[in-house]
């Protein structure tokens, strides 16, 4: 019998000028969601993962301080809370990527990992965080100091990856290693030069490590920083590589698709990436180097 997963992803638009209080924007933002993770439900979404920093706007153009505002408790925030009853009611795990607040000045860039039954299973903390005009990340957040988890959902082994990891291949691998059937990478990404990236690194990944990947990203453009157009185009691969679902460019949307996990067994079988694997040479990765 097949192991087949509804599995959906949530693109959207910031929902308020951010002039707004913070409070504001982030009531404004789960308003948007709520219909959205509803309609998820009615579809019979087993696992929904929502896009990089859901509850607000992508604020690391600014280095303004009154962000922080934004970061709350995980899982014991309000937004996680809530999270946590949406997913008892529908029976759906949910990925939930918001701003962590561990303390009073320590940050993370986060996503929390909630089970059909509402249980609190953890978090992923994004470890590579970019420093480049635009994406000043490392003003908001500490880099992730947790490891690589994979969760066991009441659906199938959850792992992630968030935005600007999608970079480096080593986490990726790690989360293969420990066991995930299916990767979420929630992003914030505008056109440029990761664009051409956007289908060819995530895809990649798949392959090299015989899993699903969900690739999520925001739509619109975000004033007063206006440094590019979201451009959405969330989709699901295979673990050949193949996209086998795809979102639009603009608009907010729900993606959804059935992911049959017993072709991962498949395709581990003919592609032996893990058998030949030769890690004992792999030293000089964990090297200091320049």
């Amino acid at each position: 019998m097949s192991r087949v997963v509804k599995c959906g992803l949530i693109q959207a638009a910031n929902a308020l000028d951010t002039n707004e209080s913070i409070e504001k924007i982030r009531t404004a933002m789960m308003e948007k969601h709520l219909p959205l993770i509803a309609e998820a439900g009615q579809r019979g979404v087993q696992i929904l993962c929502l896009q990089e920093l859901f509850n607000g706007p992508y604020f690391c153009p600014s280095q303004d301080s009154k962000w922080y505002a934004l970061a709350e408790p995980v899982p014991d925030g309000p937004t996680i809370k809530l999270l946590r009853e949406l997913a008892r009611q529908h029976r759906m795990v949910i990925v939930a990527p918001v701003y962590e607040r561990a303390m009073t000045g320590v940050y993370y860039n986060t996503a929390a990992v909630i089970d059909a039954d509402g249980s609190y299973l953890g978090r992923y903390r994004k470890h590579h965080l970019p420093q480049v005009a635009g994406f000043w990340e490392k003003f908001f957040f500490k880099p992730g100091n947790e490891g690589y988890p994979v969760f066991n959902t009441a659906h199938g082994r959850v792992g992630v990856y968030i935005c600007y990891d999608r970079h480096f291949p080593e986490g990726a691998r790690i989360l293969g290693l420990n066991g995930a059937e299916i990767v979420f990478n929630p992003s914030a990404t505008v056109a440029g030069l990761s664009k051409y990236l956007w289908k060819l690194e995530q895809p990649a990944h798949a392959v090299a490590n015989g899993y699903f990947l969900g690739a999520i990203n925001r739509v619109g453009s975000e004033a007063p920083w206006n440094i590019g157009q979201f451009y959405g185009t969330s989709y699901f691969c295979d673990p050949r590589g193949q996209i086998v679902a795809e979102a639009s460019e603009d608009r907010d949307e729900i993606l959804v698709a059935n992911l049959d996990l017993d072709l991962i067994e498949e395709v581990r079988n003919t592609w032996q990436f893990y058998r030949d694997r030769r890690p004992e040479t792999y030293g000089a990765l964990t090297e200091l180097l320049p």
